[in-house]
């Protein structure tokens, strides 16, 4: 039975991503006047990868905003032909919103400027041909945690696609922190951390990832999707394999994959990462399971009432959404827990928060990424999720699965 302390965990989980950009906060009210600098890791597969924008409109309504209609904006990852000029992490509009959350007095205190988010690049190229010497590939969709931008996990998404995916990350628009615009319009999150608002955001989500799927569909077609006709990049159209296609997401987002993958059997395998499936109200996925591949991945956390100290999994009482699904899901299954992890190791604080470490105190760092190594970290989610998806998408054995991989000190499966 789902339980007002479940729900109450649950919340918890999806709003650790609200706050995820205290990650940055000073020790000390001096400010050296330099910005931190971040460098996101190299990639882990054997392509090269490149990027492009997609501005898409759909004829529903906005949930929030009915007078409009739904839009959104969401990044193309792929394989590419060669390397070119870098796309930058953010753009300066959602950079300039990060800096402003961050530097929010006095809730958390960072000056204005202390990081340089705009000033990073990523892995993935601009302008870059697609590759198609392995014929069309794969299609994966991703959807970010509540409150946040989908900019915050692109190591994630760039990694995935050098394994040889199309991976198309998601923002949801007014829950999302900020989405920038091809026109220059900053839309702004209307996130209000209360059950009704989460409920109507996780059927946004999953009608978000339908139309997606939808307009790709088109792509694949010959039709340019993007609502102001912007050139694709070449190849793309036809590097879409639509019948092979998987889902993963974050916090919010990993609940939003479930119930997207449960009421849309277009998507054939999905993961979760650190979500409670029982935000706003109970998923679907967890009263019925899905008869496809579905992988949680858990970090440890701490009761917001209690304090207690617990791991996500199915087997702790504190989250009993999972447990109800691990009961119910009659599909391939696995439990993938990283011990010492934080909420937000999952993103691109994982990556971050070392590189600025001298901001910070032992328990800001300790909160946001856990005292798990944050290479061993990195690496492991880039072998677990492309291993994933290349075992139920490409067919692609692997020995990940079979247990606890010495390779991999800080992760387990719980059975």
């Amino acid at each position: 039975m789902f339980t007002l302390r479940g729900c109450a965990l649950a919340l918890a989980a999806a709003l650790a991503a609200t706050i995820a950009l205290t990650a940055c906060e000073q020790t000390a009210p001096e400010s050296t006047g330099t910005a931190a600098k971040i460098t996101l890791p190299p990639l882990s597969g054997r392509y090269p990868v490149g990027t492009v924008d997609l501005h898409l409109v759909d004829s529903r309504q906005d949930p929030w905003h009915p007078a409009d209609k739904r839009e959104l904006m969401v990044t193309v990852t792929y394989p590419a032909q060669h390397t070119g000029d870098r796309a930058p992490w953010m753009s300066r509009a959602v950079a300039d919103a990060v800096d402003r959350l961050a530097s929010d007095a006095p809730m958390l205190g960072l000056s204005p400027g202390a990081v340089d988010w705009g000033g990073t690049k990523r892995q993935a190229s601009t302008g870059v041909e697609v590759d198609r010497t392995g014929g069309a590939w794969p299609v994966v969709l991703f959807s970010h945690g509540f409150g946040v931008v989908r900019e915050l996990n692109s190591v994630r998404t760039d990694d995935l696609a050098s394994h040889g995916y199309v991976v198309v990350s998601i923002s949801h628009t007014y829950d999302a922190k900020v989405v920038e615009f091809p026109d220059g319009r900053v839309l702004a999150s209307d996130a209000k951390p209360d059950p009704q608002y989460l409920a109507t955001s996780i059927d946004a989500r999953v009608a978000d990832t339908g139309f997606v799927l939808d307009q790709l569909t088109r792509l694949a077609g010959g039709a340019n999707p993007d609502a102001e006709n912007r050139a694709l990049p070449a190849g793309l159209a036809e590097a879409l394999d639509l019948s092979k296609v998987g889902m993963f997401g974050h916090s919010l987002g990993g609940y939003t994959a479930g119930e997207a993958m449960f009421r849309d059997p277009r998507i054939g395998a999905g993961i979760n990462l650190d979500g409670s499936m029982g935000v706003g109200k109970l998923g679907e996925i967890v009263r019925h399971g899905v008869d496809r591949p579905f992988m949680l991945v858990g970090a440890d956390g701490v009761h917001p009432e209690t304090k207690r100290e617990f791991e996500h999994s199915h087997v702790d009482d504190m989250d009993p959404s999972w447990r109800e699904f691990w009961t119910n899901q009659h599909g391939w299954k696995r439990d993938l827990h990283f011990d010492g992890a934080a909420h937000n190791s999952f993103t691109d604080l994982q990556v971050a928060v070392p590189q600025c470490a001298s901001l910070l105190s032992p328990e800001t760092r300790q909160r946001e990424v856990g005292t798990i190594h944050p290479a061993r970290s990195v690496s492991a989610q880039q072998d677990y999720i492309a291993a994933f998806f290349d075992l139920h998408l490409k067919g692609l054995p692997s020995d990940l699965f079979d247990g606890n991989d010495p390779r991999h000190p800080d992760t387990r499966f719980i059975p």
